[in-house]
């Protein structure tokens, strides 16, 4: 919140035992206008979250819209190096932990080894040129996110977070990678489990298949885009679930 741009925070909020919401809610007065909460029902998953929040956004007239997490992995100072990426030249910027400058703290070895080979293989499979392709700190403009059906994308894991990358590439849309410092979440425990690898690695096998024998473009490609007129700040910072 105090950051130069004007930044809002949407939640999305799935029913968190730790009591998220409430916490939330009176946090309301201290931010007015610049803290908002979305509640569902059940845990949905991941990917549908973010999707929400997107939605959410571009009804509400963002130009500039963020995903992160929530639990200061990402650091919020970090907005600013992603929000100038897009403003100068890119139409989606990528917090990078595998970039000239990029860095992982408070890893173990295997998970960081795990998070560079999917990274490696993502690369292999799809030939998109990113080298944080799993990356879940990241800024679109508007036009990007807006041209993107959301429907249309599969994954509700993290391997949603390559095909939204995936899509913005497909599309034509220019992606830069921004150097950040990724460090480890100090309270609470990792959901990446054999399940989550699974996704990841046929997930992207199916993203190649899919953009060589069928229509993909025309799948991700939202045909009802219409651009409408902005009427509120610059930037907004979209937290998960």
């Amino acid at each position: 919140m105090n950051l130069q741009q004007d930044y809002h925070i949407l939640i999305i909020d799935d029913g968190s035992p730790d009591g998220t919401a409430s916490i939330v809610k009176k946090l309301f007065p201290k931010y007015p206008g610049q803290l908002f909460l979305e509640e569902r029902r059940g845990k949905q998953g991941l990917g549908t979250a973010y999707i929400h929040g997107f939605k959410w956004a571009l009804k509400n007239g963002y130009r500039y819209i963020f995903e992160m997490d929530a639990d200061f992995s990402h650091n919020p100072a970090d907005l600013e190096k992603l929000y100038m990426a897009c403003k100068e030249e890119a139409d989606v910027a990528v917090g990078s932990r595998y970039v000239r400058g990029g860095a992982v703290k408070n890893w173990p070895a295997n998970r960081i080894m795990l998070s560079k080979g999917a990274s490696m293989y993502t690369r292999l499979i799809t030939w998109m040129p990113l080298k944080d392709p799993t990356a879940g700190f990241v800024c679109y403009k508007r036009e990007a996110l807006a041209a993107i059906n959301l429907d249309g994308i599969s994954f509700v894991g993290y391997a949603f977070q390559i095909e939204m990358k995936f899509a913005a590439w497909k599309l034509g849309f220019k992606i830069a990678e921004v150097p950040i410092t990724f460090i480890d979440r100090q309270f609470g425990a990792s959901k990446m489990n054999k399940g989550i690898v699974k996704e990841g690695i046929l997930g992207v096998l199916k993203l190649k298949w899919e953009s060589l024998f069928k229509n993909y473009r025309s799948r991700v490609t939202n045909k009802n885009y219409i651009e409408a007129p902005l009427t509120v700040p610059a930037a907004q910072s979209y937290a998960g679930e």
